[in-house]
């Protein structure tokens, strides 16, 4: 059986990556080809969001006891909250040839692709920094100040953008999804990069 492979959506937050990364579980062309991860996060849901569905919401105490532990793939503190990878459903997914998609920072991205070198990685961004301040602006979970530093982290992370191998501009949800399916279908015919 080949071995799976990890595709990563990244992006500055508000580019649309979530949005993103479950439309392509949804469609009916990855149906048992690609797998989600769910991330831990030690943030409140927000609103609509499930634990065990959206993310794995834990308490800090309990997600610092498993990163030490060595439980995720990948984890860091973004603002007030960790986020992590649980690392070993990716492994059991992998090894039975699944492909897993993770929808993850900037910052988790270059972690995971040290670790995992053939890893597809494709960076989502909105077609200007108005674009993106005006999408946080909208989404109203961030106040005047965590908005300003979010800023300043994006155009930060816009500047990784030529580190992967692909870049979706989603200035229309629709057409960005339809670039990301035909990214994978021609991606997931190949074998991945150091393979035999």
């Amino acid at each position: 059986m080949n071995k799976g492979r990890i595709i990563i959506l990244s992006g500055p937050s508000g580019a649309g990556k979530t949005t993103l990364h479950q439309k392509l579980l949804e469609n009916p062309a990855f149906k048992n080809i690609l797998v989600k991860s769910l991330s831990a996060t030690t943030r409140s849901p927000r609103s609509g969001e499930t634990h065990g569905k959206d993310y794995l919401f834990l308490k800090q105490e309990e997600f610092l006891k498993k990163q030490k532990a060595g439980h995720f793939l990948e984890s860091m503190k973004v603002f007030d909250n960790y986020y992590g990878t649980p690392i070993d459903k990716v492994e059991d997914a992998l090894k039975k040839g699944k492909n897993v998609l993770l929808c993850i920072d900037v910052q988790g991205a270059r972690i995971v692709s040290q670790k995992f070198p053939d890893a597809l990685k494709i960076f989502i961004e909105t077609p200007t920094l108005a674009d993106l301040k005006e999408r946080l602006k909208n989404r109203g979970t961030e106040d005047p100040k965590d908005l300003k530093l979010r800023l300043k982290i994006a155009q930060d992370e816009l500047k990784e953008a030529k580190n992967y191998d692909y870049v979706v501009v989603n200035d229309d949800l629709n057409r960005a999804a339809k670039g990301l399916e035909k990214i994978l279908k021609q991606e997931l015919r190949q074998k991945p990069k150091g393979s035999k």
